[in-house]
């Protein structure tokens, strides 16, 4: 048996058969000159790549369901990308210059398609530009073909996994907590990357820390994840298999003992009451919090449903995804949560969420935490916002709507927003769609810069909620996805906590709800200092909503209190 220690992420344990998963391989178009006598070898090892790729599409066609709507999605875009390898009139302009130029067969593809597409994107037409990504996309995966390069589709990982893996994305982590997995074990990822919070979010013991993981263990092998020691234990003796078995009989027992809370009000034992709320990622995840006693959403990540489009296939080309299509996943989640309140944030895209969709140009920024993200990004491109606005006024009737702006850091970013609100209500009435007037318009507060003008943006704002996630690594300046400086993230830092004492000054003199959606809600020991400082909304993974209303029935508010001030006064 071998042991690797990293550091703890998610708790819980896990016992499954290990899956590595390969480093990406990125893809090298070679160019250079050939001779005339090579051309027809060329070109028939092109003809072949894309009979290849045909028949791989029209195979995984036969495998779709015809009634299903996501399997609709998929049929529509291998059904293009079938057409366009067939297209004559595409493949005699390859021909004719591959014919001309005598560049290798490789170097011409990429050449042509590239050029092709970019005439698509310079047409003002949504239709056309989804075309320009989709000639990318299928000559892409030809040039794979001829290439030997096929990268890996995180579809293929079964279920009981432990995964194994340098480091994943968001939209993988997203696929994969949709499968039956037994835990993740990462070398690359901070205890608050956006991958450990999705495994907190479907209860996937994770660690992170553990050095060339990728490298040092083989597929197949039966390993036991223990998220709270941090511990991976490779090719362990039946003994050791049974202990940790007993354990997770000992965790699933605390976790019936757990439901008790589940339907109970969160208040403390001298009767102070508390809303703790859930963080979501997709409107599978609403029913997750509803059961487990959610006092409604704190917070719902909509970059993800963005990010959830990735998993029809690894090489699936960007998307728009529409006014339609979000108006659907909101109401799923309004109608899910009943009369709850439901806070949705708008699109916090970019910096370490990467979103593959045609209304997001591709930016290579030097240093993407502090460059165009969340609204920064939608008031750069305000067509992106305009249209998730609409979708979000239109889904209001369904149920108890809030909306929240990300990574505001002064009040003219709060009014351009405002203004974008108006023109979408202003349309809708012209329109004659129904929709609330009233609904509720916040901001994340979750830079320093927020956090000491909070008496400014209270004037602006129907409510505050604290990221303290990116409150915590902007005001320290440490990236909290980098391995190398992760230690030195310390959501108690006393610079920290004074920032987010002011906030809560702000919100109480403004007379303005204000909750918690980072990390630190769900972490009993920062839960019973926030509690101390005087806020009364969490917001959290479902997971750890009844574990929260329990510690809370252990204390008096003068009892946090004092805990609290302790770590106040921490010179």
């Amino acid at each position: 048996m071998e042991v690797f220690l990293g550091i703890p992420a998610a708790e819980g344990t896990g016992i499954g058969t290990t899956f590595v998963i390969p480093d990406a391989v990125q893809r090298a178009i070679p160019q250079h000159h050939i001779k005339i006598d090579e051309l027809n070898e060329g070109w028939l090892q092109f003809e072949a790549a894309v009979q290849t790729v045909t028949l791989s599409l029209t195979d995984h066609l036969n495998t779709l369901s015809k009634n299903s709507e996501q399997d609709k999605i998929q049929r529509e875009i291998f059904e293009t990308y079938i057409l366009m390898l067939c297209d004559p009139v595409f493949k005699k302009e390859v021909k004719d210059y591959y014919e001309k130029e005598l560049y290798n067969i490789e170097y011409t593809i990429q050449t042509k398609a590239e050029e092709y597409a970019k005439k698509l994107r310079n047409v003002d037409n949504a239709y056309l530009s989804e075309r320009a990504q989709d000639i990318t996309d299928i000559f892409g995966r030809v040039l794979d073909e001829m290439l030997d390069v096929h990268p890996f589709d995180i579809n293929q990982v079964p279920d009981g996994s432990v995964i194994i893996a340098t480091s994943l994305s968001s939209a993988d982590a997203i696929v994969l907590s949709k499968k039956k997995i037994a835990g993740l074990a990462l070398t690359e990822g901070g205890v608050s990357s956006h991958v450990v919070i999705l495994a907190k979010n479907y209860g996937i013991p994770t660690i992170v820390g553990l050095n060339y993981i990728s490298k040092k263990i083989h597929n197949g092998v039966i390993a036991i994840i223990d998220g709270k020691t941090a511990e991976l234990l490779v090719s362990p003796d039946k003994n050791t298999i049974d202990e940790y078995k007993a354990q997770i009989r000992k965790e699933y027992q605390h976790k019936l003992s757990l439901r008790a809370f589940q339907n109970k009000e969160a208040e403390t034992k001298d009767g102070v009451k508390f809303k703790v709320l859930a963080n979501i990622g997709t409107p599978e995840e609403a029913k997750i919090a509803f059961d487990e006693g959610a006092d409604g959403i704190g917070l719902f990540r909509t970059e993800f449903l963005y990010m959830s489009q990735n998993e029809i296939s690894v090489n699936t080309a960007a998307r728009s995804f529409s006014e339609e299509s979000q108006l659907n996943a909101y109401k799923t989640v309004l109608q899910t949560m009943g009369d709850k309140p439901v806070t949705i944030r708008t699109l916090d895209a970019g910096g370490d969420k990467l979103i593959n969709s045609v209304d997001i140009p591709i930016i290579n920024e030097k240093n993407p935490l502090m460059g165009l993200r969340a609204v920064r990004l939608s008031l750069t491109y305000p067509k992106i916002l305009k249209t998730q606005l609409r979708a979000l006024y239109r889904a209001s009737v369904y149920g108890n709507l809030h909306i929240m702006f990300p990574l505001i850091t002064s009040v003219d970013q709060v009014k351009k927003c405002l203004e974008i609100v108006d023109e979408v209500q202003k349309e809708l009435d012209n329109e004659q769609i129904e929709y609330k007037k009233d609904v509720p318009v916040g901001i994340m507060i979750e830079t320093a810069a927020a956090a000491i003008i909070s008496d400014c943006l209270a004037k602006t704002s129907d409510f505050f909620s604290l990221g303290t996630n990116d409150l915590t690594q902007y005001t320290l300046g440490i990236d909290r996805e980098n391995q190398y400086v992760s230690n030195l993230y310390d959501e108690f830092s006393l610079s920290v906590l004074r920032l987010i004492q002011n906030i809560v000054v702000s919100a109480s003199q403004a007379d303005i709800p204000l909750s918690v959606c980072g990390e630190m809600a769900g972490r009993h020991d920062s839960v019973m200092v926030l509690a101390g400082m005087g806020i009364r909304n969490l917001s959290m993974s479902p997971k750890l909503i009844s574990s929260t209303k329990e510690l809370l029935s252990r204390f008096t508010i003068k009892e946090l209190e004092a805990i609290s001030a302790q770590k106040l006064n921490n010179l």
